[in-house]
């Protein structure tokens, strides 16, 4: 469900490179399953709900279009925006953080392919 682990930076990334296997396994605790469900089927009978959280997600990703970011094609309300180097897309997502107060998930490999690093908006609801 989390963790922390301290050491050097080669070491942490060795970890985070090699260790998928482990960190992409992890379980959701029983309560927050439930939780989880009782979301779904809240959202089942209130489709309004789903259908502007769509919608907000179409407009981020033909904005971001528009002035010519590449946004990588998605289904799903999150928008995904290609930089490609892993180095960068961390970089980009720290400013993000640190000069305007965002948090855009940098995504690289082994969850997307070598080269493909991006940088994962989630439109709110």
């Amino acid at each position: 469900m989390g963790g922390y682990i301290t050491g050097s930076a080669v070491l942490i990334d060795a970890i985070r490179s090699y260790a998928h296997g482990f960190i992409f396994t992890t379980s959701l605790p029983p309560a927050l399953t439930a939780g989880a469900l009782a979301s779904v089927r809240w959202l089942k009978e209130h489709d309004e709900i789903r259908q502007a959280h769509q919608e907000r997600a179409a407009t981020l990703k033909r904005r971001f279009a528009d002035v010519g970011l590449p946004v990588m094609p998605s289904v799903s309300h999150i928008v995904p925006v290609l930089v490609g180097d892993p180095v960068h897309t961390k970089l980009v997502s720290d400013m993000l953080l640190q000069d305007f107060g965002v948090y855009v998930q940098p995504i690289n490999y082994p969850t997307l392919p070598k080269g493909a690093a991006a940088l994962h908006a989630h439109a709110l609801p």
